[in-house]
C-alpha cells in the first residue's frame, strides 16, 4: 500500500558528492518514522518516476547540486515542460509535467531539496564541504518530517541555507 508522502532521492553512490540524495534517504531509514513515508532512490530520475507520485499528499525530491552558494535549499516545484524527456535524466519539474499529462490532474505538492555539492567525480567519495551539508539537510529533513503537511512544508521553502 502506497504511503502519503514519498522522499525520493536521487544521484550515484559511485561519483563523489552526487551520492547527497541517496545518503539521505539511507540517514531517514534509520532515524524518521516511516509509518507514513515511501523512500525512492534511483540513479537519476525518468520518465517513468511520474506514476510513483501518484496518490501521494506530499513529495520530496532530493538531489545534490553545484550550483548555488548555500549548503542547502528547499523550494517548492512546479510542473514545467522541459526537453529532459529525450535524453538520460529529466528535472523533478518535467515529472510533475508528465504526471500532469498522463493523469489529466495537478501533481501533489511537491518540493526539492537540493545539497551543495563539490566534487561529481567517479570513484571520489564524499568531500568534506559535501559531509557536512549532508548533516545539515539531515537536521533539516527530520525536522520537516516532524510536520509532513503543505502548511508546514510553505513555511520552510528558502528558509534554509
Amino acid at each position: 500500500m502506497l504511503k502519503p508522502i514519498l522522499i525520493f532521492g536521487y544521484g550515484n553512490l559511485s561519483r563523489g558528492d552526487d551520492a547527497l540524495g541517496p545518503l539521505l534517504l539511507e540517514y531517514i531509514e534509520q532515524h524518521c518514522d516511516l509509518n507514513q513515508i515511501d523512500i525512492l532512490c534511483d540513479f537519476q530520475l525518468q520518465i517513468e518516476h511520474a506514476l510513483d507520485i501518484k496518490n501521494r499528499t506530499l513529495v520530496l525530491f532530493v538531489d545534490a547540486s553545484v550550483a548555488g552558494q548555500q549548503a542547502i535549499h528547499f523550494s517548492q516545484l512546479q510542473a514545467s515542460k522541459d526537453r529532459t524527456y529525450t535524453t538520460h535524466a529529466m528535472s523533478p519539474a518535467a515529472i510533475l509535467d508528465v504526471y500532469q499529462s498522463i493523469q489529466k490532474q495537478a501533481p501533489p505538492p511537491s518540493f526539492l531539496l537540493t545539497i551543495k555539492a563539490e566534487k561529481l567525480e567517479l570513484g571520489e567519495g564524499l568531500s568534506p564541504v559535501a559531509t557536512q551539508n549532508l548533516q545539515a539537510a539531515c537536521v533539516f529533513t527530520e525536522q520537516l518530517l516532524e510536520t509532513p503537511n503543505l502548511k508546514e512544508w510553505l513555511q520552510k521553502v528558502d528558509s534554509v541555507g
